[in-house]
């Protein structure tokens, strides 16, 4: 049980933001209305997704102290799992764009930067898959990550307050806690967070213990 706890928790949480985040009462507010519930989704997601890169960039430092190849699987399916919640936040966000701000793309310098921040990891994966030495592509990939990462919060939470800009706190926007981020809402967005965090943690160890038996079966194939 003791291994397992956390998995029983990520299901309740996630559960309850479903159900309380599509059921629940909201704020009704100017032009965002009914659409504020992606908050539960969208945002949480993001915060989700720094989470889970924070911790992967944990990981690549371990492997440039020590070279296991073991830390360079947590700190690539890290990196994955941010990944894809980073695209499902955007998706979620493009949706939210579309009834808010009437397209799902605005020349919006937070969009933006989202969006190269994503281009960059996706350069990680393709750097990775470019290079064939495995301790090689480890040590390469765990540098570009810590110079992604020192890149990626700069652009997402510094570079879109110093122009206008649509979203929340941003651009002189006063942000959700000045206006809108009552108790209504925190109830349901804070286990959002942590809910999302634990599936991208759940998945993630699935992965790792994938990938290590997969090299264990590759090891035993070439000494045979």
């Amino acid at each position: 049980m003791k291994a397992t706890w956390w998995k029983v928790l990520a299901i309740a949480l996630l559960a309850y933001t479903l159900i309380a985040g599509l059921l629940a009462d909201v704020p009704r507010l100017p032009i965002l209305n009914e659409t504020i519930r992606a908050l539960y989704f969208h945002v949480a997601m993001w915060f989700a997704m720094l989470a889970m890169l924070t911790v992967g960039i944990v990981y690549s430092i371990k492997y440039l102290r020590n070279g296991r190849l073991e830390d360079d699987d947590m700190s690539l399916e890290f990196t994955n799992a941010a990944i894809l919640f980073g695209v499902i936040g955007i998706a979620t966000g493009s949706l939210w764009a579309r009834f808010t701000w009437g397209a799902y793309w605005t020349n919006d310098p937070k969009l933006n930067a989202a969006a190269i921040g994503l281009l960059m990891y996706f350069a990680y994966l393709i750097l990775r898959n470019s290079l064939t030495d495995i301790f090689q592509r480890a040590k390469i990939s765990a540098v570009y990550s810590i110079f992604a990462y020192a890149a990626f919060i700069p652009l997402i939470f510094i570079l879109p307050r110093l122009t206008d800009s649509l979203h929340p706190g941003n651009g002189g926007n006063p942000g959700f806690n000045a206006y809108d981020m009552d108790s209504q809402l925190r109830i349901v967005f804070y286990p959002a967070v942590i809910g999302w965090s634990l599936l991208g943690t759940w998945v993630t160890t699935i992965r790792v213990r994938y990938r290590r038996l997969e090299r264990k079966m590759e090891e035993k194939m070439i000494n045979q």
